[in-house]
């Protein structure tokens, strides 16, 4: 897998894990930010690495489809792309730049 799918995924199990169940949550945390295969996964749900496989999967198309409908991950980037090509803009104002270092500290 990808570094940049890897980073997609987190970010999206991020903003849209909540929405998971405490399963599909659990397998996705253990494998996307613990870094644990899929057999140890398999190992502590004592099930076949094929159903966390299929789970994991199941779970990644279900967080792509909330972007896919919310876009709340592709709105931020947007909204932190913009900031920080405001902030070169406003040199000498420093509670401007305050304010756009604050939202910056909030989209990242």
């Amino acid at each position: 897998m990808s570094l940049e799918k890897t980073i997609y995924l987190n970010q999206l199990l991020s903003y849209y894990g909540s929405l998971l169940t405490d399963r599909q949550l659990s397998m996705m945390q253990s494998y996307y930010e613990e870094d644990l295969s899929l057999s140890e996964i398999a190992d502590y749900y004592e099930i076949s690495r094929q159903a966390v496989h299929d789970n994991i999967k199941r779970s990644e198309k279900l967080l792509v489809s909330y972007e896919e409908k919310l876009r709340i991950l592709a709105k931020s980037n947007e909204r932190l792309k913009h900031l920080k090509e405001i902030r070169p803009m406003v040199k000498g104002q420093s509670e401007i730049l305050e304010k756009i270092d604050y939202l910056i500290q909030l989209e990242s």
